[in-house]
């Protein structure tokens, strides 16, 4: 999290070589951790560069399967650890290949994804 000197107001955030990393490591414990996990990527604007501060990161995962609802899902993937906040987006393997592949949001992921597990290309 963001961290301000003891005498001064100035918030110094993670540049994205530090959260890059803490996502990588992150995501490596989550794969062990929670079963099924085939990708793991960051978006946003840690993947874009453009980051500053207040900046969170955006992550998505794909799974096998999953057994809550979408909305749900998040709440069993703890990313207190990150330096910034996170948002996590858990898709199941039938939810990202059903995705509308001109949808924006599906072409976003696509431009933007750093995918950090495994570290091959992504799931399409």
């Amino acid at each position: 999290m963001p961290v301000r000197s003891l005498n001064s107001s100035v918030l110094k955030w993670p540049e994205a070589r530090v959260v890059d990393q803490a996502v990588r490591r992150w995501a490596e414990r989550m794969a062990q951790q929670q079963p099924g996990v085939l990708r793991i990527g960051y978006i946003g604007s840690y993947a874009r560069g453009d980051w500053g501060v207040g900046s969170d990161v955006d992550i998505v995962v794909i799974v096998e399967r999953a057994a809550l609802p979408f909305e749900r899902r998040a709440t069993q993937w703890d990313a207190t650890e990150l330096p910034v906040p996170a948002d996590v987006l858990v898709y199941t393997l039938d939810e990202w290949q059903a995705l509308d592949r001109q949808g924006r949001f599906y072409q976003t992921v696509m431009r933007e994804a750093v995918w950090v597990y495994p570290q091959e290309g992504p799931i399409s």
